[in-house]
């Protein structure tokens, strides 16, 4: 097998780390970039060039399989054998051991002594404590002392602590890493596309627990009737034209009821979770690679080791503090396949947001739980224009933003940012129709500035809205003028909202057949940024002078 360029430069930056220094190497590939062939072709140089003993560490059993697979494919004479209670396999005596780590972690010296230990999926090895990646390795040095190993993983932090690699860890340093937007370049990795979606939840109020939300909470959030039934809607609209879609749920009573609601939309939907009967659950994923089944909702199965290159839409209906778990699901989607240009990204739990883009995750230091910084902007809800975070109103619309609340010690608001750094699409949809009506604000004093809300309906599931403020004085008034003018027949703007609301229903206001729809990832909302208009539109004349108020 031919390694890919980068492939061979990690094992390459392996070997220069390993002869120039005594600690122990870390290499950082993108899920899907192919981290296993860089594994098997150290197991080879090992036993072939260096006489050495081999052993390869993961967690996950489809892993293991992969791991056994490729090995053999780059070195079919490898004397390699499987140490698994999952794969019902307990072999002791081969010169390449591949084991799960839930099932020798106890066992150290049954294996017997190894010159090298490779781990995949290496953020898992804790920081400190003991854990059974720790309690298994030092016991294995006891029985080596000079044994070496070597980390493979797609994200080296964890959410407590931090990066993986330090000094006084198991792995020290990162010796080699490339990223995503840069295979994605070259063509080994799927491109990402991303839609803000119109529902994505305030999780102020979720406590954190091991790093993470606590489960009860962010499923209570998110189960609610109404958001499930809309956001299933969005979903189904939004992933129209995808063949594959991975939904990702909160808990099992929040999955199923996902499971309801989109059966509404189609027949070809499935949920797997953690106790499905294993007959089962393999039928429903060769079915979904298979591309039998259009819609697979679960709940924190399908993250790591999961290999479905045809997945073209992944959504992420949890929210998670978790910045490897939000890579792994978004991860899901890197695959390249025949079938797929890109995979969409639907994200109703705010993870982009809170995370940044997939591409430049980076970990913290962590001071007493909480990551440093602070936001750098906000958006207004009603007009989604971004400003600045100290605005107590928006100079576009007028919005009075509400005392800010105090947020929980964990959260950080970061700033807005699409889920492949620097993304931004532009997407036209034909308008089935148009309403114009007047909009106040919820308990707004009754002099309060009234606004005209404009929705433009594209079809069942799916309308897009955006408002223009003729009662706001200042910059604010001077937007609305400039939208007046270049949107209705002439004369003089109005001054209030319901004389606008009248004039447009009155045919003052040309009426687009389409409109562009400008979507950043990771904000909430969007933006109409450009309309379309059936050839020579005339704007008729009010039939009367009189405004009937």
């Amino acid at each position: 097998m031919q390694l890919r360029p980068y492939q061979q430069a990690a094992v390459d930056a392996v070997y220069r780390h390993l002869r120039d220094r005594d600690d122990n190497p870390c290499v950082v590939i993108p899920t899907a970039g192919g981290k296993t062939p860089i594994l098997a072709t150290i197991v080879r140089d090992a036993i072939c060039s260096w006489q050495g003993r081999v052993l390869i560490l993961s967690h996950v059993r489809e892993l293991l399989q992969q791991a056994v697979d490729k090995i053999t494919t780059i070195f079919p004479d490898c004397d390699i054998g499987v140490y698994s209670s999952g794969l019902n396999s307990r072999e002791t005596q081969k010169q390449c051991i591949v084991a799960g780590i839930q099932s020798v972690y106890r066992r150290a010296s049954e294996l017997g002594k190894f010159d090298l230990v490779i781990v995949d999926e290496a953020h898992l090895i804790p920081i400190n404590g003991e854990g059974m990646y720790r309690k298994f390795l030092a016991e294995m040095k006891a029985i080596n002392p000079i044994v070496r190993v070597i980390g493979l993983t797609a994200t080296p932090y964890r959410m407590s602590t931090g990066t993986i690699c330090a000094p006084d860890n198991i792995l020290n340093e990162v010796c080699f890493e490339v990223g995503i937007k840069e295979l994605m370049r070259d063509g080994y990795l799927c491109k990402l596309r991303s839609k803000s979606t119109r529902h994505v939840i305030d999780t102020d109020g979720l406590h954190i627990r091991g790093g993470e939300f606590v489960d009860s909470e962010a499923e209570e959030l998110m189960d609610r009737k109404e958001l499930v039934e809309s956001a299933c809607a969005e979903i189904a609209g939004y992933a129209r034209d995808r063949k594959s879609v991975l939904v990702f749920c909160c808990g099992v009573k929040h999955a199923k009821n996902v499971l309801a609601e989109l059966r509404k939309f189609s027949d070809s939907a499935e949920a797997v979770f953690g106790d499905t009967l294993p007959g089962f659950r393999e039928e429903c994923l060769e079915n979904f690679k298979g591309g039998k089944i259009k819609y697979l909702v679960n709940v924190g199965v399908l993250t790591t080791g999961f290999d479905a290159p045809n997945v073209d839409c992944v959504v992420l209906l949890r929210p998670t503090a978790s910045p490897g778990l939000y890579y792994q699901m978004v991860g899901r989607g890197f695959r390249l396949h025949p079938d797929k240009p890109d995979c969409l990204v639907l994200d109703f739990g705010g993870n982009i947001v809170r995370h940044g883009p997939v591409d430049c995750i980076r970990a913290e230091n962590r001071d007493n739980g909480r990551k440093k910084g602070e936001a750098l902007g906000k958006t207004c809800p009603r007009c989604q224009e971004t400003i600045a975070i100290n605005a107590g109103i928006c100079p576009c619309c007028g919005h009075v933003f509400s005392p800010a609340k105090k947020k929980p010690a964990h959260d950080q608001e970061p700033s807005n940012a699409p889920v492949i750094s620097g993304e931004v699409t532009e997407e036209e949809y034909e308008v089935q129709s148009v309403r114009f009506s007047v909009h106040e604000k919820r308990d707004a004093p009754p002099d309060a500035p009234k606004t005209v809300r404009i929705d433009y309906r594209i079809n069942m599931v799916q309308s897009f809205s955006e408002w223009i403020c003729p009662e706001h004085s200042g910059y604010v008034r001077r937007k609305f003028v400039e939208w007046w003018r270049e949107h209705a027949s002439g004369g003089v703007p109005p001054s209030t909202a319901a004389e606008a609301v009248w004039l447009a229903n009155e045919g003052a206001v040309k009426l687009p057949t389409h409109i562009t729809v400008r979507s950043v990832a990771g904000e909430k909302f969007l933006r109409i940024s450009g309309r379309r208009y059936a050839p020579e539109t005339q704007l008729p004349e009010p039939e009367t002078d009189e405004i009937p108020f």
